[in-house]
């Protein structure tokens, strides 16, 4: 898209802004899409109300088969909310999709897979391959284009960061709406 159609719009008044607030829409559409898909599949292979997020812990704890703690998840999914993730955690244990265990020598719990969720993770495995792998499959230097996707959007992850931990420190309570 031309830049000339957003010369008046207040995120991008040159080129640069333009090309920055194109990226951040095209990763919101893309977020919302994806959002999307885990929510048709996850209906698919789990009875019951999960949100987005209870279906990513979900594939979190099972995802190397082995038991992680709140904090843990949290960290994997670059979450700060940990006591959400907790509320998500109990939601997934009454639906009997993972169960508590006490770590060894700690007063942590951690979670690990129930026999249901394993059979839910593997059932959204196989709808994943048959629909979204083979899918894109044939597409030209697919390997490459991920890679360099992956790449760049972990470069991302680290400077949006950056500028979050440096906005929580700048005061601008003269340019704040009453």
């Amino acid at each position: 898209m031309d830049s000339k159609y957003y010369k008046h719009w207040h995120l991008a008044t040159n080129e640069l802004e333009y090309k920055v607030t194109e990226l951040e829409w095209s990763i919101i559409r893309c977020h919302e899409a994806f959002s999307r898909w885990l929510e048709a599949a996850s209906a698919i292979v789990v009875e019951g109300d999960l949100k987005i997020s209870e279906y990513l812990i979900l594939q979190v704890i099972g995802m190397l088969d082995r038991p992680r703690n709140g904090v843990t998840i949290a960290r994997m999914l670059n979450r700060d909310d940990v006591a959400n993730v907790q509320y998500s955690l109990r939601k997934l244990e009454s639906y009997n999709l993972i169960t508590k265990i006490k770590e060894n020598g700690s007063k942590v719990h951690a979670f690990e897979v129930s026999e249901k969720g394993k059979k839910a993770c593997d059932e959204f495995s196989v709808i994943r391959r048959e629909l979204l792998i083979e899918g894109i499959k044939g597409l030209e230097s697919l390997n490459e284009k991920l890679g360099g996707a992956t790449q760049f959007l972990s470069f991302l992850t680290g400077v949006y960061e950056e500028v979050s931990r440096s906005s929580a420190s700048l005061s601008h309570n003269s340019t704040k709406l009453p």
